[in-house]
């Protein structure tokens, strides 16, 4: 499981030109999943972002965690994470989780999510979206769920 999270003041998704999900202060998190995970996988990628201390402090220091400062989520679906772009000039997506798994462990993850965040929006799972964000810093961390797995 791979998640690109990006500290925003504000985030949202449309699909069709509709607004679906929109978040103020907290993250926006794209994911992407592997034919290897499991729910397991998102559990402990769920611990690590919501514990992850990115935000400020008063003394500009990054000590504090999303539910320090009640944060929002945004979650949005995303394949191409796991592009394998050696070969070639297209690249490959052999190793994104198939739609069926992809589309289950993304709403697994939410679900999780929401046990622990106040608010958490999300996308619409295999579609066209369009989505727009203010990164605040810019602040941007790809967390890889083989990286962690190694520790």
């Amino acid at each position: 499981m791979r998640c690109l999270v990006q500290r925003v003041t504000e985030a949202s998704v449309r699909v069709d030109g509709a607004l679906i999900g929109s978040i103020g202060r907290g993250l926006l998190i794209l994911l992407g999943v592997s034919e290897e995970d499991d729910e397991a996988t998102a559990e402990k990628m769920v611990r690590k972002l919501l514990s992850a201390r990115i935000f400020e402090d008063g003394e500009g220091k990054t000590n504090l965690s999303l539910s320090d400062i009640s944060g929002e989520l945004l979650i949005i679906s995303q394949f191409t994470l796991y592009a394998d772009y050696r070969k070639g000039n297209r690249p490959s997506f052999i190793r994104a989780g198939s739609p069926e798994k992809a589309e289950r462990l993304y709403e697994y993850f939410i679900e999780q999510c929401r046990k622990e965040v106040r608010r958490v929006e999300q996308g619409s799972f295999g579609a066209d979206m369009k989505v727009s964000l203010t990164n605040d810093g810019p602040f941007t961390i790809l967390y890889d769920s083989e990286e962690l797995s190694r520790h």
